[in-house]
């Protein structure tokens, strides 16, 4: 599914950075105990999908029927609008849920405030029926922290290589399959009229800081080292910016692209000017029209360094320590992963699927670029955290959809030199993560 960009990402939990010293205060401040920890088992999750998703996603919680003495789940979706808010007040105030889905990075935030449930047990148990194995490569590993598995990975958002086909036949142009064969592609798109490096670098409403940091990925880089500092200014994050560099001066990038949103952006690929780019998983969807048909999915192409990857964001839902019975949290989870294959199968919107067997379901089967971005592009994606390691972590909020990272998207694209713009990102980050 597309991720709408807004000014806190459906991935990032950002407003938890300002508000952790508030929750903390509040939490200590508050009354005894919380709705959340007697009665019914609450179970929050987002609008992951189109308008079918929650009444569907309703429907299979409340179908579950709990064992004798464990609690019965209410459901209630909750907005992206101010979703910060939502779930940090609950916090504050012991009102939250038992389990929810909600920002990519919520889960590690809360986790340092003492507000999660460590999913150990859980995943434990789902050894032995089938569910712990069933799950897309390296994925649990995004969870796990030094302390524990923080939450349990739900759906899948990535940045992967798209190309219209019938414009690379028009321009007489193979498929690229490394940095070198792109550029010759782009070359010949440029001959017709057509810009083969596609970018939307508006700040509020755009994601090239996301293109950008795919092709660092690409080349064995990444933000983050081992320790979780920001390490930007290294060879494979050069290389990765001077290749950005040359499709810019060579006229491979819409000059306008600067300001683009996702919206325009994708206005750009239906009237056929950009012929091959990095966007999301949604995008043929979001062209329609004709062009859709055209709009294929490339193999992940090998960088200069002679290495593949891109970036990938790992939705995830999680338990909490305020709970009417932590028994009651995991039997149901284990029920509705059992049960939400049918979000996929019944087309409700959902991102793509972190388990191997709804990725073989002949419904999601049916749509060939979706079932390359699962087989080829997910096993070789990193999240924020590369190059230094791959499972999430607080920080990460501080990259993901922030002012440094589209300030950095903006001095790319403007063609500010490669070491100018990671020594300005590595400035600000350095900062901010102390």
């Amino acid at each position: 599914m597309t991720t709408t960009k807004t000014a806190v990402s459906r991935r990032g939990f950002l407003g938890l950075i300002g508000s952790a010293a508030a929750v903390t205060t509040l939490a200590a401040c508050s009354g005894g105990g919380g709705g959340g920890a007697s009665g019914a088992m609450k179970f929050w999750n987002m609008p992951w999908g189109g308008p079918a998703f929650n009444p569907l996603d309703k429907t299979i919680t409340l179908d579950y029927k709990p064992k004798s003495g464990l609690p019965t789940p209410t459901y209630q979706a909750i907005q992206w609008a101010n979703f910060t808010q939502t779930f940090a007040s609950a916090m504050a105030s012991k009102t939250g849920p038992a389990v929810s889905s909600g920002g990519g990075t919520q889960a590690f935030q809360f986790d340092k405030q003492g507000f999660i449930a460590h999913a150990d047990d859980l995943l434990d148990s789902w050894k032995s029926n089938g569910l712990f194995d069933d799950f897309l490569p390296g994925l649990l590993d995004t969870m796990k922290t030094p302390n524990g598995y923080v939450a349990i990975p739900y759906n899948l958002d990535m940045r992967v290589l798209w190309y219209n086909k019938k414009l690379l036949d028009k321009a007489d142009a193979e498929v690229p399959t490394d940095w070198q064969s792109y550029l010759d592609t782009a070359a010949a798109l440029k001959k017709i009229g057509v810009y083969g490096f596609a970018a939307n670098g508006n700040t509020s409403g755009g994601n090239a800081f996301q293109m950008i940091t795919g092709f660092m990925i690409n080349n064995g880089g990444g933000i983050f080292d081992e320790d979780g500092k920001p390490n930007l200014v290294t060879p494979a994050n050069v290389g990765a910016l001077e290749f950005i560099e040359e499709n810019i001066r060579k006229g491979y990038v819409d000059p306008g692209a600067i300001s683009y949103t996702a919206t325009n952006s994708n206005s750009q690929w239906k009237a056929e000017k950009f012929g091959m780019g990095i966007d999301v998983p949604g995008l043929a969807a979001n062209v329609g029209g004709s062009q859709a048909a055209d709009l294929l999915v490339m193999d992940p192409i090998e960088s200069d360094g002679g290495t593949k990857g891109a970036l990938y964001f790992p939705n995830n839902i999680m338990m909490y320590t305020n709970t009417p019975s932590q028994k009651g949290s995991e039997e149901f989870l284990t029920y509705y992963y059992k049960n939400m294959a049918q979000l996929w199968t019944k087309k409700t919107g959902i991102g793509l699927p972190v388990l191997k067997s709804i990725a073989e379901t002949p419904e999601f089967k049916s749509d060939p670029n979706q079932v390359k971005i699962v087989n080829d592009w997910q096993p070789v994606s990193k999240t924020w955290a590369a190059p230094g390691g791959s499972a999430l972590f607080a920080n990460v909020s501080y990259v993901d959809s922030t002012t440094p990272m589209s300030e950095f998207g903006q001095d790319v694209l403007s063609g500010k030199s490669p070491k100018a713009s990671l020594s300005a990102l590595q400035t600000k980050l350095a900062s901010q993560i102390k």
